[in-house]
């Protein structure tokens, strides 16, 4: 195994999950503020599962967005 190889990967696949799940959130926060679904202002929690079945790997985050 190549550290270095290793560590350029993870890397790579950290920020394209990062962008992505950003433009995610916010399109789906946009269409439920103009829907009504929510309000702008309040907090909503949120949580994100990082799994990876080879490893037996399963992670979970948990935060609260703050939208104001």
């Amino acid at each position: 195994m190549n550290e270095e190889t290793l560590a350029h990967g993870i890397r790579r696949f950290l920020k394209t999950v990062g962008v992505g799940s950003q433009r995610e959130i916010e399109q789906a926060l946009a269409r439920a503020i103009a829907q009504g679904r929510i309000a702008a202002d309040q907090s909503l929690p949120v949580s994100m599962t990082l799994r990876i079945e080879a490893l037996d790997l399963e992670v979970r985050y948990d935060a609260t967005l703050e939208l104001q």
